[in-house]
This record gives C-alpha cells, structure tokens and sequence, in this order.
C-alpha cells in the first residue's frame, strides 16, 4: 500500500523503527480490528490501534458516557456524558488519525448479531466486563475462526490473552 506525505510523517517512528519499517507499516494499515467495549480496557486500547495507524476499526458498545467513567475511561470528558460511546470514541479517534477507517455499532453483542459484526474483521478485542460477554464473544471467535484477545482488570491486576 501506498502512504500519503501526511501519512508519512504521522508513522515516522515507525518507519525508521528497525525489523519494524514500512513493511511493518503496511501491515497495520492493511489489518481490521474489532474492540467489543469502549470502557475502561477499550478507550485506551483504541486510542494505541488509532495512533499506530490499524487500517481499520470496529467499535461495539451499547452504553453512554455516565459521570462516573470519566477517571479512568480517558477518550471521554464531561461534554460527552450523556452522549454514546461509540460516537464519541469514532469522533475523537478520527480527530487523531484521518487516514484510517472507524465503524461504530452502538449495540450489545450478542448471538444474532455476531457473524455480522465478526465477518468484516481479523482480529477482536474484548474489553467487555462481564463473563456472560466474554463467554460468548469467545464462541464466536471459535465459532468464525477470529483471532480473540482478552484482556481483564480487576482492582491492581490485569491479565491479557491471546486465542
């Protein structure tokens, strides 16, 4: 793929990374990720995939902005409490990185909805909270053959996976 001038110089680091390049680049621009929570794991995991320059991002919460997010859910502030998450998040994110693509579903996850949402990407993210989501986001990443990656805070501990 080809980079724009602009392009260029938002992923200079990473061109002039060794082992890493424009080939590296290239990689991330041609990669699809889906994030299933825009909360306290999804905001910041979908800010790093934006910079980087991930080609293309999915989004998936149902929730709004509450008050009580705003510690530690960081693309949100308090103009957004009220508004949905996942159009706040696709706004923000496009203001970071124009050159890539965001879709935002402002739905739960689940069982009728999930070929749907899974068809159009490599990868998904679970940054939900709850084990019924993770039970059945994991089905449906064996289910459709998607790489999963998991990710859990709880209190002072975290804990990531790779499927």
């Amino acid at each position: 793929m080809e980079f724009s001038t602009d392009e260029k110089r938002q992923y200079q680091r990473h061109f002039s990374l060794p082992g890493f390049g424009s080939k590296g680049q290239d990689l991330l621009k041609r990669a699809s990720v889906l994030v299933i929570g825009a909360g306290g794991l999804g905001c910041p995991v979908l800010q790093y995939l934006t910079a980087a320059g991930v080609g293309e991002i999915g989004i998936v919460d149902e929730d709004i902005v509450e008050f009580s997010n705003l510690q530690r859910q960081i693309l949100y502030c308090h103009e957004d409490i009220g508004k949905l998450k996942v159009e706040v998040a696709s706004t923000k994110l496009k203001q970071l990185n124009p050159y890539i693509k965001i879709s935002s579903y402002a739905v739960r996850f689940n069982a009728s909805n999930a070929k749907t949402l899974l068809d159009n990407f490599d990868i998904v993210i679970d940054g939900t909270d709850n084990f019924d989501s993770r039970y059945l986001i994991n089905d449906a990443c064996v289910l459709f053959d998607k790489v999963l990656i998991y990710g859990a805070i709880y209190q002072f501990n975290g804990q990531v996976s790779v499927f």
